[in-house]
């Protein structure tokens, strides 16, 4: 081949590349390194990793982090963040159990509260990020804080829900026909979800599509892309970022009732550091901090990544939990270093 055949070649691999948004990229790093981890499990561990329900009891365990994750991403497109969700899921826990406990609720009650105490805090911090013009970070910590002082006020010991309507709910097993395994007896067992499964999926499918079809979703990247061009585009900067926040503040409220469904209990040390996860799972996923860049689907492989990681630490023998965060911390290093780098080797092509 000849030489000119050579660099046309390389031109249009460039060129290619070059059309190829950072949303993208990232997305396919990320699923590349989750297949690659887990495939990883299995050549190792075998046994556990080989039954589809290890993969499903991922999904089932983790529901509610998926859907804090949308909703995190959403705000960190455009540029900003929110540290207060862990605390809004606890104070949804403990609110909720409080109210089918102790209040005579039921469940259309208490989901109704969930949903409340979720939006509530989206708008309040919605509008003081976007229309005051005070720093998400410091504004969300205060939420934070509030959030947590709160779940102690509404109740300030751990319980355990004895509501039969809510434990029928929440022991509700969704099986998938044709996926499952055999047991010792030789007989098969087909795998299953939960409920809180089944609406994470489809908070992650609604918000794809909206972030990849609609106007708001476009005002988004382009908001967290440069503020200026947006307002140039014609783009409602404090707008968006308000609905951002709010729709963040939305998904903390359903997924404390997920989160909720899946320990049946009100504490005030639930959901400690899921926020933290969150970050990860979004960061993992591809969602970058600086705004623009990010995806939902890439999100929800950030989170299963983390499940993943979490199994393999478990599954080698170190149960102690500082080697999960020492794990999680080097991945969520080393992938912000490979962000960087390809991002930055793209703009130079």
């Amino acid at each position: 081949m000849s030489d000119v055949s050579k660099a046309s070649q390389s031109g249009g691999f460039k060129n290619k590349l070059k059309n190829i948004s950072d949303t993208n990229i990232l997305l396919v790093i990320t699923i590349a390194i989750f297949v690659i981890m887990y495939v990883i499990a299995i050549t190792v561990f075998k046994g556990g990793f080989l039954k589809p329900q290890t993969f499903f009891n991922m999904l089932n365990s983790d529901a509610a982090l998926i859907i804090v994750s949308c909703g995190m991403s959403i705000v960190m497109i455009t540029g900003g963040i929110d540290i207060s969700v862990g605390g809004v899921v606890a104070l949804v826990s403990m609110s909720c159990a409080v109210n089918l406990d102790y209040q005579g609720g039921n469940i259309f009650t208490s989901i109704l509260i969930a949903i409340g105490i979720g939006l509530a805090f989206g708008i309040v911090q919605g509008f003081i990020v976007a229309y005051l013009d005070i720093q998400p970070f410091i504004v969300t910590l205060a939420g934070m804080f509030f959030a947590r002082g709160m779940t102690t006020i509404v109740h300030s010991q751990q319980f355990n829900v004895a509501n039969e309507a809510f434990m029928k709910m929440k022991d509700t097993h969704i099986k998938v026909f044709g996926i499952g395994s055999y047991n010792k007896n030789g007989t098969f067992v087909p795998a299953y979800v939960l409920i809180g499964t089944i609406v994470a999926i489809i908070i992650v499918i609604l918000l794809f599509c909206m972030l990849k079809w609609t106007k708001l979703g476009r005002s988004f990247y382009a908001v967290g892309g440069n503020n200026q061009s947006a307002l140039m585009l014609g783009i409602n900067v404090k707008r968006t970022k308000f609905i951002a926040h709010v729709l963040c503040g939305l998904m903390a409220g359903i997924g404390g009732y997920v989160y909720f469904m899946f320990v049946a209990s009100g504490s005030p040390s639930h959901a400690s550091e899921m926020e933290m996860n969150a970050i990860a799972s979004s960061i993992i996923g591809g969602t970058m901090l600086t705004g623009g860049v990010g995806n939902i689907i890439g999100t929800l492989f950030g989170v299963l990544s983390l499940g993943t990681i979490k199994n393999i630490v478990g599954s080698a023998g170190f149960t102690d939990a500082w080697w999960t965060n020492i794990t999680v911390g080097s991945m969520l290093c080393i992938f912000l270093i490979l962000q960087s780098v390809i991002i930055a080797r793209k703009r130079r092509m």
